[in-house]
């Protein structure tokens, strides 16, 4: 299977390590992993804000950069959300970008969507000694409806225990623009979701978008609560050989 990597701007910018993760974890799996290095924004915070026509060309070339993969997978359940969701009704019906994306879209997977429903494992061989706690981020959780797949791969997972996080589907304040246009609302939000993680005892608070756990750890570490902040994929790219 022929996947290409999207790395997405908050990871290619202040967490590459996370699209390293992903790599080396569909290799292992058995993938061909490409990183094409044409690839952009997805134009999430440019629609957002009312910025149509700049989303619209990053639209374009999205799906010019990842024609021809048989899937393109993200570690991010918010820019996946995009594709999928707010890039069909970007385009004109009837048109040739419409066509392009009526393509490419339905190829884009957030990492665990990409795991259990398409490399059809919720074992991935993983291994992770820590109390860990997971929150579902609002577009994995609302947009893509990611469901149990997280949690079930992290069950999967050697040595982790996993423990429920109290108020779990509640927002944590990130919100992308949101954090910016309301600050204090946004981290009085952090701040209770902050409790929440505490009142769980975990290691490591765990989710499938950095943005959020950017936002979250911001708080937990101002606070020197000692607990850290993980992507999905860097916990289940992680192997007993590598501890």
């Amino acid at each position: 299977m022929r996947v290409a990597l999207f790395i997405t701007c908050v990871n290619d910018t202040l967490f590459p390590g996370t699209g390293k993760a992903v790599v080396s974890l569909l290799r292992r799996l058995g993938c061909d992993v490409d990183f094409p290095v044409a690839q952009t924004c997805c134009g999430q915070m440019h629609v957002n804000t009312g910025y149509r026509e700049e989303g619209v060309r990053l639209a374009r070339h999205f799906t010019e950069v990842f024609a021809g993969y048989d899937a393109v997978v993200a570690p991010s359940g918010s820019c996946a959300a995009m594709v999928r969701e707010q890039y069909p009704k970007l385009a004109r019906p009837g048109s040739r970008g419409a066509a392009a994306i009526a393509e490419v879209a339905p190829k884009v997977y957030e990492l665990s969507e990409f795991l259990v429903d398409v490399l059809k494992t919720d074992d991935v061989g993983a291994y992770f000694p820590h109390r860990v706690t997971y929150h579902p981020t609002c577009h994995s959780l609302r947009g893509l409806r990611l469901g149990d797949r997280p949690t079930r791969l992290l069950r999967n997972v050697k040595g982790l225990e996993l423990v429920p996080l109290p108020g779990a589907e509640e927002c944590c304040g990130f919100g992308g623009t949101f954090a910016v246009k309301n600050p204090s609302v946004s981290a009085a939000m952090g701040a209770d979701k902050t409790r929440n993680i505490l009142d769980t005892g975990a290691e490591v608070l765990c989710a499938a978008d950095n943005s959020c756990l950017m936002h979250i750890g911001g708080t937990l570490s101002r606070q020197k609560t000692g607990v850290r902040t993980m992507h999905l994929a860097e916990i289940l790219a992680s192997t007993e050989e590598a501890q």
